[in-house]
């Protein structure tokens, strides 16, 4: 028999953010057993479990009945590849172990500190609690993040940072990629912290600006400019 949509999942498909939030609550389980196939790779547990909800969520995406499997038969090689995708795509941008232990310090700090607060961490609390300077913290966010970020909307008008610079054609081409990644650690450390806000963390330059301490006029010049800077170093 064919298998049907739940009526959570049909929703979730949909973009029901509720739905879709329930979906991974409800599917954690297989989440995690798929990222522990990877573990002991040099990233840590809860990173490996990020990445397999993103492959989870574009599975719920993509999944259609007249497939004629079940859901999680579906979304288990989603998952799978999204975590593969990652572990290869940061081999090859050799990120230093010093750099990666920032990045973590950075994750836990920024945790607990929502977690506290209740709200998203200004950069000068995230600067404040692990004694990283807001320009690191902005450059080890930018060097460790995903591949997949670059292809991440921005929180505000939907667009990816790959579609604002141009069309690069298929994902695997990475050469272009880690073209971007040091074209970005070169980018003044203003506009650079204002690209890992908003398209690597996808941030609405509202929010950018809040936890930047400036006016959402100055992130949208900030922005723009370095756009401009990205598009003639990369063209």
């Amino acid at each position: 028999m064919t298998p049907t949509l739940g009526d959570t999942l049909r929703a979730a498909r949909d973009g029901d953010n509720e739905a879709m939030e329930t979906m991974v609550r409800e599917n954690s389980g297989l989440i995690w057993s798929v990222a522990r196939r990877f573990f002991g790779r040099g990233v840590e547990p809860d990173d490996l479990y990020q990445l397999g909800c993103v492959g989870f969520i574009k599975a719920v995406r993509g999944f259609d009945d007249a497939f004629g499997t079940r859901f999680s038969t579906y979304a288990v090689p989603k998952i799978a590849g999204e975590i593969r995708r990652f572990l290869r795509d940061d081999g090859a941008i050799k990120v230093s172990r010093s750099l990666k232990e920032r990045a973590q310090t950075v994750r836990v700090a920024r945790l607990e500190l929502e977690q506290k607060l209740g709200r998203e961490p200004a950069v000068s609390e995230i600067s404040e609690k692990t004694g990283l300077s807001p320009e690191d913290i902005a450059a080890c966010e930018l060097a460790t993040a995903p591949s997949e970020s670059l292809q991440r909307e921005s929180g505000e008008d939907g667009c990816t940072l790959e579609q604002m610079l141009g069309d690069w054609g298929q994902e695997e081409k990475l050469v272009e990629r880690v073209a971007l990644r040091e074209a970005i650690g070169r980018l003044p450390d203003k506009e650079r912290s204002v690209i890992a806000l908003r398209y690597f963390r996808a941030l609405t330059q509202s929010d950018a600006a809040r936890i930047l301490g400036v006016s959402q006029v100055q992130v949208s010049r900030l922005e723009k400019r370095a756009v401009e800077r990205l598009r003639e170093e990369l063209g």
